[in-house]
């Protein structure tokens, strides 16, 4: 019979496991329900994904947000958000990428990527006092808000253009079903291995802000993990993409805003520095070429980044 210790040992590890589990069988419902109900909506898959699966696919980083705002911790939100936009890019769209050269729809993303660029550019400024104020945190939630009502807009003009398909409503019904069902399992890996990870780090006797703004930060970015990699598998390249930066633009406005809303955040910007500058240079680097075609050497650029931001981290952690 196995003693308490072993199994105690052996839970981070199975956690882990049902996590990746979750996350593959979410990632495909996921995909397959967003591209239905873009479908049913009559707008482009990438629209939907920018908004509302990538409000989805940031709920884990929102309730850590909320959580440790609420225990007087917010700076684990705010590192919990800038790791995650990191990951996005640098990890996750650079290992989609060696699976080979992806397009993507020029015009439909590159709308976006200002944003996505300002946002942590204006969150430098509003840290070279270590200090992001509530009246600051009010700035990030209306920039949000603008840029959500402009791509609603978007949306609406495009539905209201685009001609009427047959789509049955209880295909619209299927799609919203899947999509549920798949965000459900997406959040429930990114619990599991943000608990699974967590732990077996600190077994190993690594710092909480080192985990915190690694393990925990990939480990909230399972789902857009999960739906990029689905998306290339199904060739539904612009949900993938168009989740990841929308997701970037939901963690630098809204999720950051939400945490300084409920406690001022106080943190050097040195400690900040890593992140915000590993996430501009991993912008740059997917900026869409004029062909809007990828090709793999980004992804090994970006894996590059990548590596470089987890040095970076370790190093000022210590």
């Amino acid at each position: 019979m196995p003693s308490t210790d072993s199994i105690s040992t052996a839970i981070p590890y199975l956690a882990l496991a049902l996590g990746l589990l979750c996350a593959t069988g979410g990632g495909e419902l996921f995909v397959r329900g967003t591209v239905g109900i873009a479908r049913a909506a009559r707008v482009a898959p990438s629209i939907i994904a920018a908004t509302i699966a990538a409000f989805a696919t940031s709920s884990p980083e929102l309730t850590v947000a909320v959580q440790s705002a609420l225990a007087g911790e917010p700076e684990i939100s705010l590192g919990d958000a800038l790791g995650s936009n990191v990951a996005n890019f640098a990890l996750i769209f650079g290992v989609a990428l060696l699976f080979g050269p992806l397009a993507i729809i020029r015009a439909e993303v590159t709308r976006n990527f200002a944003v996505a660029v300002a946002a942590p550019v204006a969150l430098s400024v509003m840290l070279i006092d270590g200090l992001l104020s509530r009246q600051e945190a009010a700035i990030l939630l209306g920039g949000f808000a603008l840029w959500f009502a402009r791509v609603t807009l978007e949306a609406l003009e495009e539905r209201r253009l685009a001609p009427a398909l047959q789509e049955t409503s209880s295909g619209f019904l299927r799609a919203l079903f899947e999509t549920s069902i798949g965000l459900a399992l997406l959040v429930a890996a990114g619990s599991l291995i943000v608990f699974g990870a967590s732990k077996i780090a600190q077994r190993f006797g690594l710092s909480d802000f080192v985990i915190g703004a690694t393990l925990i930060a990939v480990g909230t970015s399972t789902p857009e993990l999960a739906t990029a990699l689905m998306a290339r598998i199904r060739r539904q390249d612009d949900v993938g993409f168009g989740a990841l930066l929308g997701s970037n633009v939901f963690n630098g406005l809204f999720i950051i805003g939400v945490a300084g809303a409920i406690t001022p955040i106080r943190t050097p910007e040195r400690d900040a520095a890593p992140a915000l500058v590993a996430g501009l240079i991993a912008l740059a680097l997917v900026y869409p070429p004029r062909s809007g075609v990828y090709r793999p050497w980004r992804g090994v650029a970006l894996l590059a980044v990548y590596a470089g931001y987890l040095a970076a981290v370790i190093a000022f952690g210590r």
